[in-house]
């Protein structure tokens, strides 16, 4: 064949391949890094956003926000939620993952900050989460509100995850909370000297708020959580103990809470629990 000519039909077929591949390119999720100055925590707040194709109508975008997003590489977050997606799955979603700064400070009780063992910036968290992380990702996503909102949490992570669903029911609509530091305690309060019954249980005691929530709890058997640094301990028990309360309370009704257990409380179990939360926060 004529040189020339072979050389057109090669350049032919590799385009022709590389616009048969676009659509298909087009339709994967897609993964970037981004970051917010706080004035809050008066720190940068490192960002891993993942989303789904969107929709032409943003009415259907939701989103979900992660603590502990420094470790979505390692749960291989992107590839859960590509997988659901393409298996027709999962909903139009956005997830943001905050890097932790300060753990042990910044994630806790809101209402306990500085009377706690940990969690003294709780509170300035929170405002984090209310004021400046949710009006960043609405602009991110191009809406005005989204379909449904969902905020999940790993460790003292997921402590601060039902600490701000609780205290913001009027954004969150459920959320998830793997391995929850529910043991940690107010200093020197010999009162709440139990394995189980931490400074959230006394929360959800005392609480006179009634918030309509969808919750998904992860507790593993082994008692604490690789997570260096973290606090939580005695996970099952008091992981237990605060569904327990939910209940008693009547604060969930039949089918509005999943409890799913396992033998320990690392990134492997995570990651394998957690396309389970997806499809129930946000399945089709």
């Amino acid at each position: 064949m004529n040189p020339r000519l072979l050389h057109y039909v090669y350049g032919a077929s590799m385009l022709a391949l590389t616009l048969c591949c676009l659509p298909a390119c087009k339709k994967g999720v897609k993964q970037q890094e981004d970051e917010l100055y706080s004035r809050h925590l008066q720190r940068k707040v490192m960002l891993t956003v993942i989303s789904t194709p969107m929709p032409d109508n943003n009415a259907e975008i939701n989103l979900l926000v992660c603590n502990d997003g420094q470790l979505f590489d390692q749960l291989n977050i992107k590839a859960i939620a590509d997988s659901l997606y393409r298996k027709k799955l999962l909903l139009p979603l956005v997830i943001v993952g905050v890097h932790a700064g300060n753990r042990l400070e910044e994630y806790g009780v809101s209402e306990k900050s500085g009377k706690a063992v940990a969690g003294g910036k709780a509170d300035h968290y929170d405002s984090f989460f209310n004021n400046e992380l949710y009006p960043y990702a609405k602009k991110k996503a191009g809406v005005r509100k989204f379909r449904s909102v969902a905020i999940a949490g790993f460790g003292a992570g997921g402590l601060s995850a039902l600490d701000i669903a609780w205290n913001h029911p009027d954004k969150v609509s459920s959320v998830a909370v793997f391995s929850g530091s529910f043991s940690r305690k107010e200093k020197d309060n010999p009162a709440l000297d139990s394995l189980a019954q931490g400074m959230m249980y006394e929360k959800l005691k005392n609480s006179r708020k009634r918030p309509r929530l969808q919750y998904w709890f992860y507790a593993g058997a082994s008692g604490v959580t690789d997570i260096a640094k973290d606090d939580a301990e005695h996970i099952a028990a008091a992981t237990y103990a605060v569904i327990q309360l939910l209940e008693d309370k009547s604060f969930i009704t039949e089918g509005d809470m999943v409890y799913s257990k396992g033998a320990t409380n690392n990134s492997k179990a995570w990651q394998q629990a957690f396309p389970d939360f997806l499809c129930r926060a946000f399945g089709r």
